[in-house]
């Protein structure tokens, strides 16, 4: 098992202006240090009960950010806490600190292990369909890849969206490099039909915040591009609620469009956000026929897939590291296999997007169908069990 606390330290210090904060003993939460987001309505309502501490404001779309002067050492926590009308003295208001959301290996959500190189896989085959349907993936980007890089969908995106692998320039490919690029190929490997639309909103480090899936989540919904939507990180929040700000850009995709979202890896029952969230589907991983060990579970868990040892697409990169009875650990010729809910995630979104394109029916349509507990096995605190098509296989 990693240590958490080592991959913590290195989180805190690629990001001085994150802070650990835990108003609830034992349950910890990761935020940008003196940043609360608003929904963009609510924006000068919050600016004017903040002013004593205001420093700036930035407004995108329908959130808007507030930084705090640093000197006045506000609790952004309790601060959120009062503006969203825990003492009633206020109108409610939509307020959230910036909670950072992660995918790191072993921390609160992501793979849970590191990638290690495979041997080529075939394309996925397509098969007829009756209607196109678009998959938004928001993660780490896309690199090229022989699957889809002829694509005209990846062209339109390609330079906006490439992934970064090595932003420390130590010649190591960084920890959840190729993450978005891996997520890509179980989506295809389910629906080889699925056009992709790529956000980058963490690094390849595995941390992001709050506000660039938000940010995100905007852009789908103002471009209706959107069928399902696969968040394969995310957070634990600072009161175990889900973020007001972030529920309200996942409301506004609107009913046609499904998200899904990855259940972390912490192997708690804690919620973990947005998978979470009611209009979200919550997956969790399977080893097998069992939860896999790092799977998070619950009530808020609504379906589960394989989550160890799938193989995918992959970047290509060749580290430092001597190979070793013939074989390199850390040379990728563009597969590799991975484990976590991360990876369980994009299994049961292209379940739901090959059903939609295949039948012809909306993606709400096409969850019911994948998640009917009347057609499928329904696990405890791991929801539906939705199983791979024939190109992706659990190697571990």
């Amino acid at each position: 098992m990693f240590d958490q606390q080592a991959r913590l330290d290195r989180v805190l210090a690629r990001h001085p202006d994150a802070v650990v904060v835990e108003p609830m003993p034992g349950r910890p939460a990761l935020v940008r240090r003196d940043e609360i987001l608003v929904a963009g309505r609510d924006a000068g309502a919050a600016e004017a009960l903040v002013r004593r501490w205001f420093d700036s404001r930035h407004d995108e779309g329908g959130v808007a950010r507030l930084r705090l002067r640093a000197p006045a050492k506000v609790d952004v926590c309790e601060l959120a806490s009062v503006l969203g009308g825990a003492d009633r003295r206020h109108r409610r208001l939509s307020v959230s600190p910036n909670h950072l959301v992660l995918g790191q290996p072993m921390w609160w959500s992501g793979p849970a292990d590191l990638p290690r190189p495979a041997a080529p896989l075939p394309a996925p085959r397509r098969v007829p369909v009756r209607r196109d349907v678009t998959v938004a993936i928001l993660d780490t980007g896309l690199a090229p890849h022989p699957w889809y890089e002829d694509e005209e969908w990846f062209r339109e995106q390609r330079d906006e969206v490439a992934e970064v692998l090595d932003a420390d320039l130590d010649f190591r490919l960084d920890a959840q490099a190729g993450h978005g690029t891996f997520i890509a190929g179980v989506v295809l490997s389910q629906a080889p039909s699925a056009v992709l639309r790529a956000r980058r909103v963490i690094g390849g480090d595995g941390v992001g915040d709050e506000l660039e899936v938000i940010r995100a989540l905007e852009w789908l919904a103002a471009r209706g591009r959107a069928d399902v939507v696969n968040i394969s990180l995310g957070c634990h929040t600072y009161d175990d609620r889900p973020s007001p700000v972030l529920s309200q850009a996942i409301a506004a995709l609107g009913r046609r469009t499904v998200v899904a979202a990855c259940a972390g890896n912490a192997a708690t029952d804690r919620p973990f956000w947005p998978a979470a969230m009611k209009p979200v589907i919550g997956v969790g991983a399977l080893d097998g026929d069992d939860r896999a060990w790092f799977s998070n579970h619950g009530w808020w868990v609504d379906a589960c897939a394989q989550g160890v040892g799938l193989a995918s697409a992959f970047v290509r990169f060749d580290g430092p590291r001597a190979a070793v009875n013939g074989s390199d650990p850390d040379r990728f010729e563009g597969f590799a296999t991975w484990s976590g809910t991360s990876f369980a995630t994009p299994v049961v979104a292209g379940r739901i997007a090959a059903v939609a394109a295949e039948e012809g029916i909306g993606a709400p349509e096409a969850a019911d169908h994948v998640l009917d507990p009347a057609r499928h096995p329904v696990l405890p605190g791991l929801g539906t069990e939705v199983h791979t098509a024939s190109s992706v296989d659990a190697l571990g």
